[in-house]
């Protein structure tokens, strides 16, 4: 175990561990190196850092690009969905033509129906369109679904067919409904530090009811940091004690779930090496 100045504890669980879903580019308080040098201390091997909006297309490729064990997407998320345009697809379209292996998804994609910063139908547009996109360039999506399971099972039913990597819902907090329509799907659920907190029990049952083989880690950092460390900015080196709560909650051992998740992150995003 090791103590941050506030005497709680990360533990040192080894690895490989796979970060699957972080914005290396909004964390402010620690730069990229020193957060990337300690998460290699805590196990962290690969890092997928996430794009979101127009702004950030070209920032997470150029991190990607500079950091051996950094990878990431090209997507626009449903928040962002009203700047959705042919100007902004084709610039979608021409960086994953000009991709490289370090970039390993079309995301971060979806629906998000509880803040609704988009108009729904802009973010219904962004999402099917994107998906096509992805299933042309043979890529894996990773999904954003919050309060529109209705329209994200609709949607994954008329366009996943043809998406032959298919993909993972990240960060996943919605019921079984979607968790069974997606896995159907041959879909993975992203866990994170939201199965820590008091208040998850339901996201709790879905990682009990979801098989080891459909489940890929994260911390969608820096936002929902783990207990004990709420109140911190959220880093991927935090995500040994969202592997340890997955072993807790599905009686397992810690080293079967880094092996496995492990072993899904590199099966879904085709990591050269």
């Amino acid at each position: 175990m090791s103590k941050n100045k506030k005497g709680k504890e990360i533990p040192h669980i080894g690895g490989p561990i796979v970060e699957t879903h972080c914005h290396l580019d909004f964390l402010k308080e620690e730069t990229i190196e020193e957060i990337l040098k300690k998460s290699h201390e805590y196990g962290i091997d690969k890092v997928v850092t996430i794009a979101v909006n127009k702004d950030n297309l070209s920032i997470v490729r150029d991190i990607a690009n500079k950091y051996s064990n950094v990878y990431c997407t090209q997507g626009i998320h449903p928040h962002n969905a009203k700047d959705w345009s042919k100007e902004l697809e084709k610039t979608l379209i021409y960086n994953l033509k000009t991709k490289n292996q370090k970039t390993v998804a079309v995301g971060e994609i979806g629906l998000d129906y509880h803040y609704n910063n988009s108009p729904k139908e802009n973010q219904i547009e962004a999402f099917e369109r994107q998906i096509e996109l992805a299933t042309e360039f043979n890529l894996p999506v990773v999904i954003h679904s919050r309060d529109a399971e209705e329209d994200t099972k609709k949607i994954l039913t008329s366009y996943s067919t043809n998406l032959q990597k298919k993909g993972v819902i990240h960060s996943f907090t919605s019921k079984m409904d979607l968790a069974e329509k997606a896995l159907d799907s041959g879909f993975y659920l992203g866990f994170n530090g939201i199965i820590t907190f008091n208040s998850a029990t339901e996201v709790r049952e879905v990682v009990k009811r979801c098989p080891l083989e459909r489940i890929l880690v994260e911390t969608d950092s820096p936002f929902l940091t783990p207990t004990p460390f709420r109140g911190n900015e959220n880093a991927p080196y935090y995500l040994p004690l969202v592997i340890k709560k997955i072993a807790e909650i599905k009686n397992v051992d810690i080293d079967l779930v880094i092996k496995t998740t492990t072993k899904n992150a590199f099966d879904l995003f085709s990591f050269p090496g």
